[in-house]
């Protein structure tokens, strides 16, 4: 039963993924910069730390649950491949400058998100009653 509930929130976060890349009007050989992968890989770290953080054994839901949503809706959700290609585009393409600021934001702010869900998430856990 774990396995269907990842396989089905990777489906729904790999859908969610497309429509962000809908939504930007981008592609991996169009953008002159990848927004889209920056927006969902942030918005990723801040959800993954904000149930990493404690918040989690609040919520009375199943663990497989919990389990389907961290490792499939927000791993599907996220992608570390896309980055990697995108990087590499960004250097074959001789932008350099683009290159490095990507991997910074993305480092950077992806550290800086996670410790952000996490301390919203331990707040969140300090004052609330199970649920």
């Amino acid at each position: 039963m774990p396995m269907i509930l990842i396989g089905i929130g990777g489906a729904i976060g790999a859908a969610l993924r497309y429509s962000v890349s809908i939504l930007f009007f981008t592609t991996t050989e169009t953008a002159a910069f990848p927004f889209a992968t920056v927006a969902v890989n942030l918005a990723g770290c801040f959800l993954l730390g904000l149930l990493s953080s404690g918040f989690e054994q609040k919520i009375t839901a199943n663990p497989n649950y919990l389990s389907a949503l961290k490792t499939g809706l927000i791993g599907s959700f996220t992608t570390f491949s896309t980055f990697s290609v995108e990087v590499i585009q960004l250097l074959q393409h001789h932008s350099y400058f683009f290159a490095i600021l990507y991997i910074f934001i993305s480092a950077i702010f992806g550290f800086l998100f996670v410790a952000l869900g996490m301390k919203s998430g331990r707040s969140l856990w300090e004052r609330k009653e199970p649920v």
